[in-house]
């Protein structure tokens, strides 16, 4: 018995949250590439967004895709409701056929003393229960399609610990373990999730350069190809992800060897 492949990216639309500059806005550019219309959010840094898809829809020359722009905070249910109408209202459409979650926050404190109850609140709610909520609204329009790309954005510190306190530790370790569980219970709909776990990667809020993580585990002298990594590469595992519906129910680490 045969089963059709279809791992066709052109004609699809993508949710990218957090899309206003490093890993975000390398995914999207490279799904834009692909052929695919896009949903982009960000909340602290909106112009970013609206900068990024001018760049992108003036390589458009058909002009038959579509980009959305949403400033969201996406540690609000409410706002991430509206954007989902926002999306059917733009793009014709009830959900996203691929949705990467991407928007994160994370604060460095030196250990569990340091971190307050409405630090910890707040960590999870953006890093893990966004992504809950994201895939709550996309899950069923992908399944009336029978076919979808869940991608969380997590980090090395779901597996080690990382170098952020407890509170970060556990945000990302949940976003693994809700991966492995959707990806379990959705495959049979055609629907991959899957998780990428940088480690130390540059050119990004949290990790500015190699300077910011001098002295730490992820000291670049520690990373044994001998620097950090770059949004671009993260957003090259994305593509892999997006292309190879025989992928689901994995964490890939990207970590230049860091172990």
């Amino acid at each position: 018995m045969s089963t059709l492949v279809d791992n066709e990216l052109k004609g699809r639309l993508a949710l990218i949250t957090g899309a206003s500059g490093g890993i975000g806005a390398s995914i999207a550019r490279n799904l834009w590439a692909e052929g695919v219309s896009l949903a982009l959010t960000s909340f602290r840094n909106p112009q970013a967004v609206e900068d990024l898809a001018k760049e992108l829809l003036s390589q458009d020359n058909a002009g038959q895709r579509t980009i959305s722009t949403h400033c969201v905070d996406t540690g609000s249910a409410e706002a991430i409701e509206k954007l989902f109408a926002a999306i059917k209202e733009k793009h014709g459409q009830a959900g996203p056929d691929i949705l990467v979650s991407n928007a994160g926050y994370g604060k460095r404190y030196p250990g569990i003393s340091d971190v307050s109850i409405e630090e910890f609140d707040y960590t999870i709610n953006i890093n893990l229960r966004a992504s809950f909520i994201l895939s709550k609204l996309s899950i069923p329009y992908m399944e009336t399609q029978r076919w979808g790309r869940i991608i969380f954005v997590s980090s090395i510190a779901a597996i080690g610990g990382g170098i952020n306190a407890c509170h970060y530790a556990a945000s990302k370790a949940g976003l693994s373990g809700m991966m492995k569980n959707l990806a379990n219970k959705h495959a049979g709909f055609g629907i991959t999730v899957n998780d990428i776990a940088p480690a130390m990667i540059g050119e990004t809020g949290m990790i500015p350069d190699a300077k910011f993580v001098e002295g730490t585990p992820g000291d670049v002298k520690n990373i044994p190809v001998g620097r950090l990594g770059t949004p671009q590469e993260c957003a090259n595992v994305v593509n892999m992800i997006c292309k190879t519906g025989y992928l689901t129910g994995q964490s890939i680490l990207l970590s230049g060897g860091l172990r």
